[in-house]
């Protein structure tokens, strides 16, 4: 079982950085990929960024340039760094865990999940 935590989203104006963490519990972590994704309101949720166990990374092909996913195992956390933000990059975002431990896209793939963090960008 694992549980996760994500923090620091919050509010900020276009051109402005966040970076969001997430907080895995269990002694396994490392052993999984973990992802991030986003939900707008009225919108599906989406697919962010991917890391692997090995820290391989995969992103959604519009967000590469301006955000980065990173893991850091001996703090069982993962990171997402965010850039350039937009207001369409308003959204609740969550980050998840994969028994798969490669780069994984689809959300179904992923086993355990997040409350989610908000992200407001405001123009």
């Amino acid at each position: 079982q694992v549980q996760l935590v994500e923090s620091g989203g919050g509010l900020v104006q276009a051109g402005g950085s966040l970076r969001l963490s997430c907080a895995a519990s269990g002694r396994t972590f490392s052993n999984y990929a973990m992802g991030w994704f986003r939900q707008a309101p009225g919108k599906e949720r989406e697919f962010v960024a991917s890391i692997s166990w090995n820290s391989i990374t995969y992103y959604a092909d519009s967000l590469k340039g301006r955000f980065t996913i990173s893991r850091d195992n001996a703090k069982n956390t993962v990171y997402l760094q965010m850039n350039s933000l937009k207001p369409e990059d308003t959204a609740v975002y969550y980050c998840a865990a994969s028994r798969l431990r490669r780069t994984v896209v689809r959300g179904t793939d992923y086993d355990y999940w997040g409350q989610g963090t908000q992200v407001t960008v405001s123009a």
